[in-house]
């Protein structure tokens, strides 16, 4: 779709008050587009006044700003995400494409409402983001249109990058958030920050250049170290040191406790975009990275081999179908459905110790379903498992590695290089 056929007619627009946001909206009132703005409230660290992002998409030309409250409900997908340890490559916990999700579902509903069906949002044409807003968009209302003005030749012919649109903003007398001049972007909710562009598009850049929003750097972290116990059922966290949370107070609490330790912070990645171009983040999550590394903890201790195997081949698909934008289609519930059903003995309480970035184990209480046995993994005389029961099963097992050996079935390359 482009501007031309857009001219008088009603659009639905993602906006969050920023240089893209003011500039999108005002280019299209100025080609006689009415825009209604939906911005989600997200517990967004980096922007606490949303009427401030009310008056500011108002004044780029906006017909009406409709602020919704989503964070319990990006708090319950985030421990939806938690259950399914369902972490991008290199550690990145999804927090953007998760809340992509959220933000559509809340966005279409509003639309309904308004009698709406034109998406559109600021997201660029080198981005995942433009891709999420699409498939989410195309699954749930597969009547509905989405125009990218990032994707529209008129749009980039006029704007070259944020210099051209600062300019243009500048000019038509615009209120630009005082963070117009950052040296890198970021998209932040409740979950974490993942920041990225500008400085950060140098591999030469440290990783460090980033200010920490959620909690601090490892560097400025405490010296003293804090103990936190975390409690799961079905595999969900609930309870932090001994106190029972909804799911957003659990967010928030978790957040807290362990972005002062620097955990989750700094997290660096070179990944590849959906479109296939490669791109570099840096993410911080402080109460991701803390409850996640708790659940996996637990699931080391009520998972056997088979499951553990099973669990880490949905939760991949799952982190895959999140960051793609196709969390809510039928090979990702099933993959859901499944972890579910594993999620059945993800039960106790993991305590674990918070010190300069790192989170480590110190003890398990009340896991009724643990599948480890002390005195049997005991080196000791003890259990009911005898050292000599092993005589068995390394007979029947090593027929064929035997056999292999008398063929020459023999990695002799590895062999003779070490």
């Amino acid at each position: 779709m482009h501007i031309e056929q857009l001219a008088g007619k009603t659009l639905c627009f993602a906006g969050s008050g920023g240089l893209d946001s003011m500039t999108i909206v005002s280019w299209l009132k100025a080609h006689d587009v009415n825009v209604e703005c939906v911005t989600a409230d997200f517990g967004q660290p980096d922007e606490r006044n949303l009427d401030a992002v009310r008056e500011r998409m108002l004044a780029a030309g906006a017909r009406d700003v409709h602020i919704i409250d989503l964070r319990a409900n990006l708090a319950r997908a985030g421990l939806e995400v938690i259950k399914a340890r369902a972490f991008h490559t290199g550690r990145y916990w999804n927090t953007t494409g998760v809340a992509r999700h959220v933000l559509l579902k809340g966005m279409l509903e509003k639309m309904r409402t308004l009698q709406l069906d034109i998406v559109s949002h600021g997201c660029t044409g080198r981005g995942n983001d433009q891709v999420r807003f699409q498939h989410i968009t195309n699954l749930l209302e597969p009547g509905f249109t989405v125009y990218a003005p990032w994707r529209d030749p008129a749009f980039l012919q006029q704007f070259q990058g944020r210099k051209a649109m600062i300019e243009y903003c500048q000019a038509q007398g615009l209120p630009l958030k005082p963070s117009a001049d950052v040296i890198y972007s970021t998209d932040a909710n409740l979950l974490g920050l993942t920041h990225e562009a500008g400085v950060l598009e140098s591999l030469e850049t440290a990783a460090s250049v980033v200010a920490p929003t959620m909690g601090v750097s490892v560097l400025d972290a405490p010296l003293s170290a804090q103990e936190v116990t975390v409690r799961f059922e079905q595999g969900r966290p609930c309870a932090i040191d001994g106190q029972p949370f909804d799911e957003l107070g659990l967010l928030e609490r978790a957040n807290a406790v362990a972005g002062q330790h620097g955990i989750g912070m700094h997290v660096h990645l070179v990944e590849d975009r959906v479109i296939g171009i490669k791109s570099r983040g840096v993410y911080e999550a402080p109460g991701m990275e803390l409850l996640g590394s708790c659940h996996e903890f637990l699931a080391q201790i009520v998972f056997d081999d088979s499951a553990r195997r099973l669990f880490g081949h949905l939760s991949e698909l799952i982190a895959d179908h999140i960051y793609r934008g196709t969390w809510f289609d039928k090979t990702c519930a099933a993959a859901m459905a499944a972890i579910d059903d594993l999620s059945s003995v993800v039960n106790g309480e993991i305590t674990v110790r918070l010190y300069k970035g790192t989170v480590a184990f110190v003890a398990a209480h009340a896991v009724q379903d643990a599948l480890y046995n002390q005195d049997n993994a005991s080196m000791e005389a003890v259990g009911s498992f005898s050292h000599a029961d092993s005589e068995g099963y390394l007979q029947a097992t090593g027929q064929s590695i035997r056999m292999a050996g008398l063929v020459g079935a023999v990695n002799r390359r590895l062999y003779q290089r070490i």
